[in-house]
């Protein structure tokens, strides 16, 4: 392999999140290798050089990240292996001479976090942590964009959030964060950022959001734990994902989510898209 490819890695570039911040990036003239698990579906950009890669593929990932000095790191796709995967792919990075990695993490992980896959980010931030790589963790609220996504074809949002509160981000404004921290990561070394939107805001409250903007009418019901679970069930998801899925909700109830952040602001100089602006303008820079 070539050794005057890119010091700069992006993962996830077929993705929302990674596609954006590699085209930021581009369009600032930095030079950059993309990693996907497709490559054909990388959008071509010139003198860019792609890579097929597994997060679960140690050696290959090796290879594709050899030269690499900063690497942004989109957390995989949830899974029953996504922690350990992810190590497979920090090991890669360190064998492969990385020296710092960006990693989207989730807002409040923690070895307990009530929402389960919080932990799998916990356990690659520790991992990072204890290989001895630089690191900047993104600790990202929900995502704004799939938050309609989040009403059944009833019209409504079914879940244990209660009455808890959350600041959901819109995925652009972490993917500007990310572009501005990976165009210059020195500073943000050792550095964890809590991104959010900027309010906070109950399930009830969305859903008056969303039958604003949509025309539709559309409600919150508070679903117990045992009910949540049961009915994702009852609906084919498996046990993993049926708790996942309660327990994204139940981490709103239990106020672990209620927090507003100037971290978006203060690393890209402008403040985050409210929830309703971001409806309003058909999500379209994020879909």
């Amino acid at each position: 392999m070539p050794n005057n490819l890119p010091p700069l890695a992006v993962t996830g570039a077929t993705g929302a999140l990674g596609g954006m911040v590699a085209q930021l990036l581009a369009e600032q003239g930095i030079p950059l290798r993309l990693l996907a698990r497709h490559t054909a579906r990388v959008p071509q950009q010139p003198d860019t050089p792609t890579f097929a890669v597994s997060y679960a593929d140690k050696e290959h990932a090796e290879r594709a990240l050899r030269g690499t000095q900063t690497l942004f790191m989109v957390s995989a796709a949830e899974s029953p292996y996504r922690a350990q995967d992810q190590r497979t792919f920090v090991d890669a990075a360190v064998d492969a001479g990385v020296r710092h990695i960006v990693y989207t993490s989730f807002m409040g992980a923690s070895e307990n976090d009530v929402f389960t896959l919080g932990r799998d980010h916990w356990d690659t931030e520790q991992y990072i942590r204890e290989r001895g790589l630089e690191f900047t963790f993104l600790r990202d609220a929900f995502y704004q964009d799939i938050l309609p996504s989040f009403v059944g074809r009833d019209g409504v949002i079914r879940g244990p959030a209660g009455d808890g509160r959350f600041a959901p981000v819109a995925r652009t404004d972490v993917a500007r964060a990310a572009a501005r921290i990976l165009a210059a990561p020195v500073p943000h070394a050792r550095r964890t950022y809590t991104l959010t939107g900027p309010q906070t805001l109950s399930m009830s409250a969305v859903a008056e959001i969303l039958s604003r903007v949509t025309g539709q009418h559309i409600t919150y019901y508070a679903e117990s734990l045992d009910e949540a679970v049961e009915s994702r069930l009852a609906a084919g998801a498996s046990q993993w994902q049926a708790l996942a899925w309660a327990t994204s909700y139940a981490a709103i109830a239990t106020g672990e989510m209620d927090r507003v952040t100037d971290d978006v602001a203060e690393l890209t100089g402008t403040a985050p898209v409210s929830l309703e602006d971001y409806l309003r303008s058909d999500g379209k820079s994020s879909s």
